[in-house]
């Protein structure tokens, strides 16, 4: 699992360490790491132009280290100096190394193979300043490769905002631990592919944020036994559709179908498209209380006017709500229910719900998913280019790392609810239960579209892969 950690927790776990090494080991090892990172980008150091953008932080002094390593190792090393000052003991070592400063930066840029970026640090907040804009988009417009010392500079470490312009690396080296912004877009968009140097820090067991790998996914995956049945699987219960609407409601029973529920018992107008798609399907007229035992709700995709919720958060069972389902909740009703509530909103039904514009939720997607979890008492998946998880009560926000923009199509919310209710009824915590449904569902839809373009549909029919993919 990857894990990240505030600004705040990364520099107390600095300050510790530098009080038991020597003055400036923590620079060094970081500067190897980033030396070894931008030689494996190169191929061959020898005979390659590397310009290093240095503001006046650590990550400046990052920056020169590194340089004269690659210095060192043959490469025609410039420096850039951006800030009001560079670190001392970081410029003499490029210097001594053979490494030189520059005054002209677009004559160095436009010749140069690779670019480091060491303009700001980990607590750089507001975007890039006037002076720096232009360099970086030179840098950009050079073709070189652009690689970020620790994050890009001008996006906010801990939220992953982006205020103004901002570097956008193809790849960026952080130290110690990943911090929130490298994982959750806008920032994660300019971050590039990222490479973590252990510098030896000891972090706190909690983290601010994670993100699941297959290994983690495939421990929370429910695998039936021997003795297992439908109702031991688990039984779902969808409630979706409407006359407008039918194939809202053989998507979500797709999902949860090809999910892993045992059985899934269907309520609502659109019982005849869904048999006709998947005749497995338990279907009832309603109302949902006298549709049969379920082990876990699924309602609101394509539901329209059509009644039910109250009724099914009135149960004692875990509610996954979507869509439809989410207009007008009571944020009281649904922290106090006896069993947990999980919410599936996209950036619009989010703002909706905690009533500002969806600019903001878009803009600050950490905050607006964590203040919806405290709201309403409940586990929130924040659907978008980054989906985010965050626990009712509290804890590290879960981020999605397999999302694709494939999934931008009509519908393939309705799978993800699907799937996701699949999980809860087979006893899955909600948050595993989210964030495993997020998983796979970004895998089905990268085996579905093999870059072209693809349906919901053709996501559900891929989760079965997906589902093997994660599998050891």
């Amino acid at each position: 699992m990857r894990t990240a950690y505030r600004v705040e927790t990364v520099r107390a776990a600095e300050a510790e360490s530098m009080a038991r090494l020597p003055e400036g080991a923590l620079m060094r090892r970081a500067a190897a790491g980033l030396a070894a990172a931008c030689a494996g980008l190169l191929g061959r150091v020898s005979g390659a132009r590397v310009v290093l953008l240095v503001g006046s932080g650590d990550n400046g002094g990052d920056a020169l280290y590194a340089g004269a390593r690659l210095a060192r190792r043959g490469a025609g090393v410039s420096a850039v100096l951006l800030g009001s000052r560079a670190h001392g003991a970081g410029l003499a070592a490029l210097t001594a190394a053979g490494g030189r400063v520059v005054e002209d930066a677009p004559e160095a840029l436009a010749r140069a193979d690779l670019v480091v970026d060491g303009i700001t640090g980990i607590g750089g907040r507001g975007g890039l300043r006037p002076g720096a804009v232009d360099v970086v988009r030179a840098a950009r417009e050079s073709g070189a490769v652009l690689v970020a010392v620790d994050l890009p500079s001008g996006v906010d470490a801990d939220t992953g905002e982006v205020a103004g312009e901002a570097v956008r690396a193809d790849a960026t080296v952080t130290f110690g631990a990943y911090k929130p912004g490298l994982l959750i877009d806008p920032a994660r968009e300019h971050a590039g592919a990222l490479r973590l140097v252990d510098i030896g820090l000891a972090l706190p067991p909690v983290p601010d944020a994670e993100a699941l790998q297959h290994e983690d996914v495939a421990r929370l995956l429910p695998v039936p036994a021997g003795e297992s049945d439908k109702y031991r699987r688990g039984v779902v219960g969808v409630v979706a559709g409407s006359a407008r609407y039918p194939g809202a409601a053989v998507l979500a029973v797709s999902g949860a179908l090809r999910g892993g529920a045992g059985a899934v018992r269907y309520v609502g107008p659109a019982g005849d498209a869904v048999l006709a798609r998947h005749p497995e399907t338990l279907v009832h007229a309603g109302p949902p209380a006298k549709a049969g035992r379920v082990q876990a709700w699924v309602i609101g995709p394509g539901l329209g006017d059509t009644p039910g919720v109250d009724d099914v958060l009135g149960s004692d069972v875990p509610v996954l709500v979507d869509a439809d389902g989410l207009r007008d909740l009571d944020p009281a009703a649904l922290r106090a229910r006896p069993a947990p509530t999980v919410l599936t909103p996209h950036a619009g039904e989010a703002a909706a719900l905690l009533g500002t514009a969806r600019q903001d939720v878009e803009s600050r997607r950490l905050e607006a998913v964590r203040e919806l979890a405290e709201r309403y008492g409940a586990t929130v998946l924040l659907k978008g280019s980054t989906t985010l998880v965050a626990p009712a009560g509290g804890g590290p926000v879960r981020v999605n790392p397999t999302g694709t923009p494939w999934l931008a199509t009509a519908g393939s919310g309705d799978v993800l609810s699907g799937l996701a209710g699949s999980l809860l009824a087979a006893g899955l915590d909600p948050l595993d239960a989210a964030s495993a449904a997020a998983y796979l569902h970004g895998l089905a839809a990268r085996h579905a579209s093999r870059g072209a373009p693809v349906a919901a549909c053709d996501v559900a029919e891929a989760l079965p892969a997906a589902w093997r993919d994660v599998q050891p």
